[in-house]
């Protein structure tokens, strides 16, 4: 799913360690630009905290999956963004890769990759 709109505004960081090791969640606010504007809280983790690195007054399309879990019968639902484009750009920021290990580019004298 996708929804468009700017972010209003970040919710502090909050951070734990559970049972698969320590966790970092992100929430944010964006309101939509419809006739009748609607605020959504979504959710980002992990890595995708810095990726991201969202800011409050910025313009945004937000790709995110729905997820819903029961604890004590009741059931909880979260928007977990995915991809995020901002305003003005238009591919997603790409996640930082690192380089294979033991490769490198070894020089060339005539310029050809090969």
């Amino acid at each position: 799913m996708e929804l468009t709109g700017k972010v209003i505004k970040i919710i502090p960081l909050q951070s734990g360690t559970g049972k698969n090791g320590i966790w970092k969640k992100q929430e944010f606010i964006l309101e939509t630009a419809a006739q009748i504007p609607r605020k959504v809280c979504f959710s980002l983790w992990g890595e995708k905290i810095d990726q991201f690195n969202l800011k409050e007054g910025e313009d945004a399309e937000v790709s995110f999956d729905l997820e819903s879990r029961e604890f004590n019968s009741r059931w909880y639902t979260e928007a977990k963004a995915w991809k995020i484009v901002k305003k003005g750009s238009t591919q997603p920021i790409p996640p930082e890769e690192e380089p294979l290990p033991g490769y490198y580019e070894m020089p060339h004298e005539d310029g050809l990759p090969f």
